[in-house]
């Protein structure tokens, strides 16, 4: 069951969901640029810079949220955003590297049977 704040548990984080939320430019936008940046970073929802109304950026925000891509910490009459870097990367090892654009460390090659 998500948090308070509608996060949800890392064993409840779902593929189908992270994609659905991947699948827009925008939100994709914002977890590429959260991927460019050190871990635990925060940010503001404005400092993404994308161009839609308040409510838009409300729900693209919501919608990361809930799929579990992202934390929001409410600072009083502010709110930020971070990464959840580490609970994605033990869920769904590797799909940062590909949202980000980094290429996964390549796998050794297997032994060749003779």
């Amino acid at each position: 069951m998500p948090d308070i704040d509608g996060h949800p548990a890392p064993h409840e984080m779902e593929i189908g969901a992270v994609f659905a939320a991947l699948a827009d430019p925008h939100r994709r936008r914002v977890v590429e640029q959260l991927c460019a940046e050190p871990d635990l970073v925060e940010r503001t929802c404005a400092s993404f810079g994308l161009r839609v109304s308040k409510s838009t950026l409300t729900h693209h925000f919501r919608v990361l949220r809930e799929a579990g891509l992202i934390r929001q910490i409410d600072y009083g009459n502010s709110r930020k955003v971070t990464l959840r870097r580490r609970e994605l990367d033990d869920r769904f090892p590797g799909l940062l590297a590909l949202v980000g654009g980094r290429t996964a460390e390549p796998s050794p090659p297997s032994p060749r049977r003779r």
